[in-house]
């Protein structure tokens, strides 16, 4: 099969690939909204937070940069999705919530999100399940020093 490298270069490959029907699947899904998947990504990391976050903290959540996060944040903003709350930590930095309407959308996205990843993982055992995450989980925390 060929070395370690050459395998690992193959399975990075393969989550590119991924990344991207899985960013199709995104935009499909919550187009009904007006949303893309980057949008729907800045919803879920916002409300996947245990604390209040900022827009530098969604940026490294997503694994892009501040900048990226903040011109989608700043039309998200625009369109009433989320909204800034001071920082009492930081005076530029602000927190970054989501509106009522935002909540409601992102609320309907989850239900419907839940519906899909069911019927995917359909494919997939319980064990390969686990092993994929674990193996993704690993390389994540490798290359997020």
């Amino acid at each position: 099969m060929g070395s370690n490298g050459e395998i690992f270069t193959k399975i990075v490959l393969e989550i590119f690939k991924v990344s991207g029907l899985f960013n199709t699947e995104g935009d499909r899904m919550s187009e009904e909204f007006g949303l893309s998947s980057a949008r729907w990504k800045i919803m879920g990391a916002i409300e996947k937070s245990d604390v209040r976050i900022t827009v530098p903290e969604i940026g490294r959540a997503m694994g892009q940069s501040r900048q990226a996060s903040q011109r989608i944040v700043d039309v998200m903003a625009k369109d009433g999705l989320i909204k800034f709350i001071d920082n009492p930590s930081h005076k530029r930095a602000k927190h970054v919530t989501l509106t009522g309407e935002g909540k409601r959308i992102y609320d309907l996205l989850d239900t419907k999100q839940a519906l899909w990843a069911a019927e995917a993982a359909t494919e997939l055992t319980r064990e390969e399940l686990d092993i994929t995450f674990n193996t993704i989980q690993k390389m994540a925390k490798y290359f997020d020093k």
